[in-house]
């Protein structure tokens, strides 16, 4: 790792006003709900690759190939982070029954969520580094730790799934706010009158009743556990990326560029996702690879002698794990289970019956995820 930052004052504010820009741009166009279509998720998708890439050339040739080999080291590894982070959601907007029309602004919420949770996560790492010796052994403490629940998680053979009346958030949320049964577009809360909400919506839970009192929308709920997992993947995120490059710029732009693209990629590899059943294995491999890596580079410093592993190998390594266990995923890896084509009356029904119970399930704070739907992904899935 060299010394030299990257980051100037001037380039950290065009930076992150960049990242606002986007984001801002996002939210304006998840303003009036729509089913994002194949084709608009991966002309999104395509965007959000080619724009990271292309920095990172920018990077190469302003600040020579070590940093180049970081930034895009960095990013390998956040993006495959990330794509671990779609299972969680995918989860998270099937428990909840969210519709389709509104997937993209809750998955908008919970990237705005991560980058501040991993600015700040950042912004301690940086402070640890330069203040203490050990901040590395104790990121590589951390990476090996996850490494382990993650090979855990993939060795139970037991498919993932949440059951949203046992999460703290919601049941936290419920005790002091009622919740409409239904969702309300892209609104989070509406004043109640005389039991029911604006347009006539039931309301469920305390002080239901009482006139001019907001109460909570679903999307208010889903957003709140979406944002409660970004502090999970935070954790072992940042400390990741520190293990590739020890400028804290770099690991700000790779987490930035992994996030921004979160939102149409979902939509991109949602079919995808239940496939990836050895995704668990190779991500435990790479933690447990940058948690070593992070050991040796404290004990190098202690102790000279100790070698320490080269950023071009580390990309090596990376790139094969990933590589070995999307093909063994894709090739040998547990069959999908198709379903018959039904007639549109039929889905039409049955999106119609996952709503009413979603109704049902807000009125007693509960609910139980209908065996027949794609509510379940592979083992191996970092849970919060």
């Amino acid at each position: 790792m060299t010394d030299a930052p990257v980051g100037t004052p001037l380039l950290w504010a065009l930076t992150i006003g960049a990242v606002m820009l986007l984001l801002v741009a996002d939210f304006l166009i998840t303003r009036r709900p729509h089913e994002v279509s194949m084709r608009e998720a991966i002309g999104w998708s395509a965007f959000y690759i080619a724009l990271p890439l292309a920095f990172g050339a920018w990077i190469w040739t302003s600040y020579g190939s070590q940093r180049g080999l970081e930034y895009y080291t960095g990013y390998l590894v956040e993006k495959s982070l990330s794509v671990d982070n779609l299972f969680v959601f995918l989860l998270l907007l099937a428990a909840f029954a969210v519709p389709r029309e509104l997937q993209q602004r809750v998955l908008l919420i919970g990237v705005a969520g991560a980058l501040v949770l991993r600015g700040v996560f950042i912004a301690l790492g940086a402070q640890l580094i330069s203040s203490f010796s050990w901040a590395f052994l104790l990121f590589g403490a951390i990476l090996l730790a996850t490494a382990v629940k993650v090979l855990r998680d993939a060795m139970s053979h037991e498919d993932a799934s949440i059951d949203i009346s046992q999460l703290r958030s919601v049941r936290l949320l419920r005790r002091f706010w009622p919740v409409t049964d239904t969702y309300v577009g892209t609104r989070m809360s509406v004043r109640v009158s005389d039991g029911r909400a604006e347009g006539g919506v039931a309301v469920s839970g305390g002080a239901r009743g009482r006139a001019g009192r907001r109460a909570l929308t679903p999307l208010a709920l889903v957003a709140v556990a979406i944002l409660a997992t970004d502090v999970v993947f935070a954790i072992d995120s940042v400390p990741a990326v520190y293990g590739i490059t020890g400028d804290p710029y770099l690991v700000f732009a790779t987490n930035a560029f992994a996030l921004l693209g979160l939102r149409a990629l979902y939509f991109v590899l949602e079919g995808a996702l239940t496939k990836l059943t050895h995704l668990g294995y190779g991500l435990s491999l790479i933690l447990a690879f940058i948690g070593v890596k992070l050991v040796l580079h404290w004990a190098h410093g202690i102790w000279t002698w100790i070698p320490e592993v080269p950023t071009l190998l580390s990309l090596g390594v990376i790139v094969a794990i990933l590589a070995v266990v999307t093909v063994t995923s894709l090739t040998i890896g547990a069959p999908a289970v198709t379903e018959p084509d039904r007639p549109d009356d039929a889905a039409h029904a049955e999106q119609s019956g996952m709503q009413n119970e979603m109704q049902d399930g807000m009125q007693d704070g509960t609910r139980t995820v209908r065996q027949d739907q794609p509510t379940e992904v592979p083992a191996g899935t970092r849970r919060n």
